[in-house]
């Protein structure tokens, strides 16, 4: 069984399992493979649902944790913090409307989203290994 203080680190690698996914699919439909493009979105989706509930879960128990650090790191964190904060809320409804456009075969619709989701998402992801790394490893 996984610990509260477990879930720091298992929110880092599914977030990190999460950019490569993302960078996977992008290779794929880059070579106009939708198959294993549309595996490997799919499984980011999911990865990043584990992420979510596992973020949510370990907030409910242990609320938030200060940064402590001091000198200049300390206006770095804050900054990736807070651009990752406002687009982690933004890319929600621009993964599930990207996903959604998808689904429903309207891919002209879906490539003009996920031009703009796709960068979000990925920067989501990987800053919040960053964030991890910064807050709990340094």
């Amino acid at each position: 069984m996984i610990a509260i203080a477990d879930l720091p680190a298992l929110n880092a690698c599914l977030n990190g399992i999460s950019a490569l996914l993302l960078a996977a699919g992008y290779f794929f439909i880059r070579r106009g493979d939708m198959a294993r493009h549309r595996l490997l979105m799919t499984t980011a989706f999911a990865t990043s649902c584990l992420f979510l509930t596992s973020y949510l879960i370990y907030h409910y128990n242990v609320g938030s944790v200060p940064f402590e650090k001091q000198g200049w790191i300390r206006p770095l964190y804050f900054t990736i913090l807070i651009t990752h904060v406002v687009l982690a809320a933004t890319i929600v409804p621009l993964v599930l409307v990207t996903l959604y456009r998808a689904w429903r075969k309207n891919f002209d619709r879906h490539r003009r989203l996920a031009r703009w989701t796709f960068p979000i998402w990925m920067y989501v992801s990987v800053t919040g290994v960053v964030i991890y790394w910064m807050l709990y490893q340094m």
